[in-house]
């Protein structure tokens, strides 16, 4: 029987590495669990990142347990990843993935075995008010990882434990090497949620076919020729194809838009194109952590992106639970499948998936 009260997701990196050895440290029993959410192609570090995850548990001395849940991430998150670029938005996986895999069947699985609550390496905070728990922020603002957890409820933030939110990755890392843990230099891992960095044009090619079609600037000028629309996402610059034109300004071009009726990639020149700029987006049903909207209408701050910086925003709540937000200054490529998070100060109140904006072509009216 397991006598670990908690079960920490070590994902073979630093910082759930050393949110291991802090926990051990605080006196609490602890485990060790890898999750395997990928079959490993070849491409994905899998195999490198669970040996680095086993040599932290026999490091520490913790009970250590892998499992596969590659069945669960395909259901669950990379479908819809999948169905999303379809329909020709730009998802964050990432988001859905700490829902649905982490904070789901991970926890599940830790709760079925005996322990209390589960811990990860993210950069974030929980406290409590009431009978109500708070998502708040990293300490460290460069790390705050808050946004991706913007899907959590009350029940996954009761029986969640984050030992980095007061910290920042410098003192992570300083951690590390104090314990010996050999993971203390390796680099952050990067690209789609347990998926891993690929060549993302041909890796989303194995999922869905091409459908070559136009690209055409605002004015409904052909200039171009695409791959497939749900190959590119607004704001994109590489890879369109479009070399300079006599009669063009000579500035790069940038995806501002999709047709995906007309199977149409709209583009324009310049970074600060005005078909890339929003005051207004609408969301779909918006998660509340608290379970409600603090009122109908209220001022707040909202990110359209991990590592933004907050932006004023005033918030209207719709009887859908949809929200329409009115930012104090405009946002450049504001991005339909993406996430809009909440705050007030540094409580996160929650996340929405952008479903239109003021900038989206035959979008938001």
């Amino acid at each position: 029987m397991l006598t670990a009260r908690t079960i920490v997701g070590l994902s073979g990196g630093v910082d759930s590495a050393v949110a291991a050895a802090l926990l051990q440290r605080s006196g609490a029993t602890v485990a060790g669990l890898y999750m395997q959410n990928w079959d490993d192609d070849g491409d994905c570090r899998g195999a490198e990142d669970r040996r680095d995850a086993l040599k932290v548990a026999a490091k520490l001395g913790m009970p250590f347990y892998p499992r596969n849940f590659a069945q669960d991430y395909r259901q669950q998150v990379f479908a819809h990843f999948l169905a999303e670029y379809r329909a020709g938005r730009t998802p964050n996986p990432d988001v859905l993935c700490n829902r649905e895999i982490k904070f789901k069947v991970f926890l599940e699985h830790a709760l079925a075995l005996g322990a209390e609550c589960i811990a990860t390496g993210h950069y974030a905070r929980i406290a409590q008010r009431g009978t109500h728990h708070l998502l708040l922020k990293g300490r460290d603002p460069d790390k705050d990882q808050s946004y991706f957890l913007c899907l959590l409820d009350q029940y996954q933030l009761a029986h969640a434990r984050f030992p980095l939110g007061d910290l920042t990755k410098t003192e992570v890392r300083s951690l590390a090497a104090e314990a010996g843990l050999a993971v203390h230099a390796k680099p952050d891992s990067t690209g789609i949620c347990f998926v891993g960095e690929r060549d993302f044009a041909p890796f989303l090619a194995q999922w869905i076919a091409p459908q070559p079609g136009e690209i055409h600037t605002p004015a409904g000028e052909l200039i171009g020729r695409h791959n497939g629309v749900s190959f590119h996402t607004i704001g994109q610059r590489g890879g369109l194809g479009i070399g300079g034109r006599r009669e063009g300004s000579g500035e790069p071009w940038f995806v501002v838009g999709k047709d995906m009726s007309r199977n149409l990639l709209i583009v324009d020149q310049g970074s600060d194109s005005p078909h890339l700029q929003s005051t207004r987006l609408r969301t779909e049903a918006f998660h509340w952590i608290a379970g409600g909207a603090p009122a109908a209408r209220f001022a707040a701050h909202g990110k359209v992106r991990y590592r933004q910086s907050d932006q004023a925003c005033e918030v209207v709540v719709q009887d859908d639970q949809r929200i329409e937000v009115r930012f104090a200054a405009p946002q450049r490529a504001v991005t339909p499948g993406q996430q809009l998070v909440l705050y007030l100060d540094d409580l996160c109140l929650g996340g929405g998936v952008i479903a239109t904006t003021d900038a989206s072509f035959g979008g938001l009216a």
